[in-house]
């Protein structure tokens, strides 16, 4: 694995452009050892456009989990389209998946936090262990302005769960900058948007988001918003 000075990156890049930040990345960690975590959120489509741009072959990933909006589907596929590539997509494994509903019913995450977090664990957090145990570095469309989880971000991390660095191209870009550049080139995204949904995961924990709410709010929203997250981006020492 190369060895990057985070600090100095994070200083030297920190007025760069995404386009700037990627191309460094894919340039000096290699095409096979870098892929792009994609949730079809706007920002991910933003990154999915910066990405392919810059080298076509570069890899895109999917978490399937099996329980997301039939617009997120939809949305996969205009995109592929549109790019002319194919996602690499991960799923939860059947096994543990069926014990866990056969044991708790299919809508144990809303029963208690810690059964929530299970879900997580099965449908997205152990998917997301197998795909990047194949690669140096991923790349992901976190903003500090997201949540109060995520604002201590940087845009070159050590992810130390998984012992490989963490990419956060737009770490400091506002919504409403995302917006501008899908609309500036036409990107296709979630029609869900367009119904006051902020943030898109699975369609049991997803709602639309009330005006003054902050992005994220309509994820999870029954659970403490200082704490909640899937699992994905948990940082080492956090909750």
């Amino acid at each position: 694995m190369v060895q990057l000075d985070l600090e100095k990156l994070n200083k030297e890049y920190s007025d760069k452009s995404p386009e700037d930040i990627v191309r460094f990345v894919v340039e000096n960690i290699g095409i096979e050892k870098v892929a792009l975590a994609s949730s079809l959120s706007i920002e991910d489509q933003v990154l999915t456009d910066i990405l392919l741009k810059i080298n076509p072959k570069v890899r895109v990933f999917f978490l399937d989990t099996g329980r997301h909006f039939q617009q997120t589907y939809d949305l996969m596929e205009e995109t592929m389209h549109r790019y002319g590539f194919h996602y690499e997509v991960y799923a939860p494994e059947s096994k543990e998946l069926e014990q866990a509903v056969s044991k708790y019913g299919p809508n144990f995450f809303y029963e208690s936090v810690e059964l929530r977090k299970k879900c997580c664990e099965i449908r997205k957090v152990n998917p997301l262990k197998r795909v990047l145990s194949t690669v140096d570095a991923w790349i992901c469309g976190l903003r500090r302005e997201q949540s109060l989880t995520r604002q201590e971000l940087n845009i070159f991390e050590w992810d130390g769960l998984h012992s490989i660095y963490k990419i956060n191209p737009i770490v400091f870009w506002s919504e409403d900058r995302v917006w501008e550049y899908i609309k500036k080139y036409n990107i296709p995204y979630n029609s869900l948007y367009s119904k006051g949904f902020r943030s898109i995961g699975c369609q049991p924990c997803t709602r639309a988001v009330r005006p003054g709410e902050d992005v994220r709010s309509g994820r999870w929203w029954w659970e403490d918003p200082d704490k909640k997250e899937c699992g994905l981006h948990a940082r080492v020492g956090q909750v």
